[in-house]
């Protein structure tokens, strides 16, 4: 009972502190969207356009107000849902991330799955036989994946797979000769639920590239934390008593290390969402894939502050709960946490 009141506690706590995180987000990028050079005036109209039409627009956005006056009605606009409206086309925000954000969790969380099933089985194959020729591949991977630029891998990627052996498109995200399907946005849902098989198949080849290069990228890191974790709990004084009751190695393994080992793996899986962000980007510029990140970018050199804004306190807001969550759910299955 006494557990279960300080998990409650904590929770409330990680909640609690949920909400000031994104404050102190959404304050930070809107500062230094006002600090950074360049003007969304400018960006909309050209350099060239007369003055009056340039301070027309600027009243028009409000741009002429103080800036603490801009930042109060951004704060009450988020407060109530309202992210604004781009500058460019006056489309909504919130529509632009409705747009955009399934194709990029569509694609992250496809890579997250392949890299975490990647990662754990080459992590785990070499703990037979530590520093042996599979152990010693398995780490040269993880700190080679790692540090390979992901702007490379995926032009490395696109010239084998797409130009020279032509098995997968270059880009996009569905074959322009179909009409995407409706629904969610996340095409493989759609195309499952609708039974459109021809698209599925063209959803699924358009995915493949952008997903496995992210998924290469991060899968060491899967792979470095198992091994280290995993070596570290097969150390420990209750691992060395389970061998002494005769069990043999693969159930000392499979029934002692393995679970301990994949808790700390759980944290890092957390942490690894934020790192699919940076990684997304180049991800999505390189492979034209139309998801959030790509337009993210777009955005910035419009110097387009209310998509800017929007879409960083949107990602804000799902690695926070990401992170929450894992928080949380690493401190319920870890009896050894303290709070």
């Amino acid at each position: 009972m006494g557990r279960a009141r300080e998990l409650v506690r904590y929770s409330a706590t990680r909640l609690g502190l949920a909400p000031l995180m994104l404050w102190l987000i959404a304050t930070l990028v809107f500062l230094l969207l006002r600090v950074a050079p360049g003007d969304p005036v400018d960006a909309v109209l050209g350099s060239r356009a007369p003055a009056d039409a340039k301070a027309e627009m600027r009243a028009r956005l409000g741009l002429d107000q103080s800036l603490f006056d801009q930042y109060w009605h951004y704060l009450q606009g988020l407060f109530q849902g309202d992210l604004g409206q781009a500058l460019i086309n006056q489309e909504p925000v919130r529509s632009i991330i409705n747009r955009t954000l399934p194709a990029s969790l569509e694609l992250s969380v496809i890579a997250l799955i392949a890299a975490a099933i990647i990662g754990l089985s080459i992590g785990f194959s070499g703990i037979a036989r530590p520093e042996g020729k599979i152990d010693l591949s398995g780490r040269l991977y993880g700190l080679g994946t790692y540090a390979l630029p992901p702007f490379w891998v995926a032009m490395l990627l696109q010239l084998l797979f797409a130009v020279s052996l032509g098995w997968l498109p270059v880009g996009g995200r569905f074959p322009p000769s179909l009409l995407p399907p409706d629904g969610s946005g996340f095409y493989l849902f759609d195309c499952l639920r609708s039974g459109d098989w021809t698209g599925l198949r063209g959803t699924i080849r358009h995915l493949i590239l952008p997903a496995g290069t992210l998924a290469l990228l991060l899968s060491g890191t899967f792979t470095t934390a198992l091994r280290l974790n995993l070596r570290r709990t097969l150390r420990n004084d209750y691992v060395e008593a389970a061998r002494s009751r005769g069990l043999t190695e693969r159930q000392v393994i499979l029934r002692h290390g393995l679970p301990n080992a994949l808790l700390p793996v759980l944290t890092i899986a957390g942490i690894t969402v934020a790192s699919l962000i940076g990684g997304a980007l180049l991800i999505e510029v390189t492979f034209s894939w139309p998801g959030i990140a790509l337009r993210l970018q777009e955005a910035i050199n419009q110097r387009d502050y209310p998509v800017v804004q929007g879409i960083v306190v949107v990602i804000a807001a799902l690695v926070v709960l990401v992170s929450v969550a894992v928080d949380l759910l690493v401190a319920a299955l870890d009896p050894r946490i303290r709070y």
